[in-house]
């Protein structure tokens, strides 16, 4: 059996709240953590239409304006799958590479689940987060964007834009990555 050459795809989520099922998945950012330049993004319509205000107030979404605006769920979800596909080949499996990718992952895993049945990413995930921390040998507390960023300093911010996020954290990633080279 060949083995697949692992391509890295940075996403992000925006969400009406903490866990999905409950609360809705609202916008999907997603770059090739190699090709940057190619993105996705997308808006989607809330189906739940539960809101904790604050993540509500963090996203800076509407929901009513996203009912009338965003994309259908499956329609979303289909839309991500085949931008996915059309970058990989069979010879390559994608990688979900987030910045505390567990949040982001459990809304793309349940979303991709529930609307077309499989998830393109399977049932694991890449965290930048634990990838500074295990190469730094720091505290879970020194993992947040603006401690990584004074060490790494990144010429990108993160805004809770998803596209811009994922295009933050697949900078921070690569940056992590550099300093995993440097002297080997």
């Amino acid at each position: 059996m060949v083995e697949k050459k692992e391509i890295f795809i940075s996403v992000d989520i925006e969400t009406s709240g903490p866990i999905p099922g409950e609360y809705d998945l609202l916008s999907i950012g997603a770059c090739f953590i190699d090709s940057p330049n190619e993105t996705f993004y997308c808006e989607l319509k809330p189906v739940s239409n539960n809101a904790d205000p604050e993540a509500l107030s963090v996203t800076g979404f509407n929901l009513e304006k996203l009912a009338e605006d965003g994309l259908n769920p499956i329609l979303a979800m289909k839309e991500f799958g085949i931008w996915i596909n059309d970058h990989i080949n069979e010879n390559e499996i994608p990688i979900f590479v987030g910045f505390n990718a567990s949040f982001d992952w459990s809304f793309i895993n349940y979303y991709f689940h529930k609307y077309l049945g499989k998830n393109p990413f399977g049932f694991s995930a890449l965290d930048v987060k634990s990838l500074y921390m295990g190469r730094f040998c720091c505290k879970w507390t020194d993992t947040k964007s603006s401690m990584i960023s004074k060490k790494l300093s990144p010429l990108l911010k993160g805004n809770h834009n998803a596209l811009q996020d994922a295009l933050f954290q697949a900078e921070l990633f690569r940056l992590v990555q550099k300093t995993l080279h440097i002297g080997s």
